[in-house]
């Protein structure tokens, strides 16, 4: 058994693993690392704050958009 498989996922993984299914290039060895030693709470959390920063940063964008063309 390597050290790896003994280990859970680390907050970089999951974020790196979120982050690459929200893009949908996450590699089919990460996945399987995730299902069987990640916590699904920890992909629902991660998933949700990604989401919710990809909306303030697009939110933003739109607002310096609309102020310089006024």
């Amino acid at each position: 058994m390597n050290n790896e498989s003994k280990k859970g996922t680390g907050f970089f993984n999951v974020l790196k693993s979120a982050m690459s299914a929200g893009f949908g290039v996450q590699s089919s060895k990460n996945r399987e690392r995730d299902f069987k030693h990640g916590k699904p709470i920890h992909f629902i959390i991660a998933g949700l704050l990604l989401t919710l920063t990809f909306l303030l940063v697009v939110g933003f964008f739109v607002k310096l958009m609309i102020s310089t063309n006024s």
